[in-house]
């Protein structure tokens, strides 16, 4: 069975479809606490924001104009009462004010030196990695990335699941989270390297176990 279309959404949530909401809330919630959790103090704040946002979301389906995916509208939405509620937590803190971690995302000795030949360039490309056709490695290594993503710090892991999990363009995160797109770019380029860099350590640890 396919994604549902916007159009077969918008006309469940009109309807008051219970499937089409549990399908909503199964597949978008966690990524919306995420967002949700980097506005406010803690996770029941952010809990309240998501419950919050539905409530809004029912009340304001019929002005919903299809300018934009729902998915992004009902973004939109969280993140105005997640900016409400950090002001009356008074924790509100720009996305812009928040200077990226700073050092180098990959380990510079991976790489050679400006008197070695072809600078810049791996002294040893990363081994390749197993394929996941098995049903158990497949599952581990959805585990393993499962967690490398909830021990990213908070603005990088909103980032990485807008854009490859959400699939958000680049233009609507930066437009959600009044970011400019430099800042987008580094905060998903560190993402993905902690990511990757947590997949290669878990190969490595298996192949050694082999």
């Amino acid at each position: 069975m396919g994604v549902p279309t916007d159009d077969a959404l918008v006309a469940g949530l009109r309807t008051g479809d219970e499937e089409v909401f549990a399908c909503l809330l199964n597949g978008w919630s966690g990524s919306m606490l995420r967002l949700a959790r980097s506005f406010v103090s803690t996770t029941a704040s952010a809990e309240e924001v998501v419950q919050d946002t539905w409530l809004a979301v029912f009340e304001g389906i019929e002005r919903f104009e299809g300018r934009s995916s729902l998915r992004t509208w009902v973004y939109r939405i969280l993140v105005n009462i997640a900016r409400k509620r950090a002001a009356r937590e008074q924790r509100s803190v720009p996305w812009t004010s928040l200077v990226p971690d700073h050092g180098p995302t990959v380990d510079p000795q991976r790489f050679r030196g400006s008197g070695e030949e072809y600078p810049g360039g791996w002294r040893t490309f990363p081994d390749r990695w197993p394929t996941t056709e098995s049903e158990v490695l497949a599952h581990e290594v959805r585990s393993t990335v499962a967690a490398a993503i909830e021990n990213l710090p908070i603005r990088q892991q909103v980032v990485l699941t807008l854009r490859d999990i959400d699939g958000h363009a680049a233009e609507d995160v930066c437009a959600l989270l009044e970011i400019s797109m430099a800042n987008q770019r580094v905060l998903l380029h560190r993402a993905r390297a902690a990511v990757r860099g947590h997949l290669e350590r878990y190969f490595t640890t298996a192949g050694a176990d082999v």
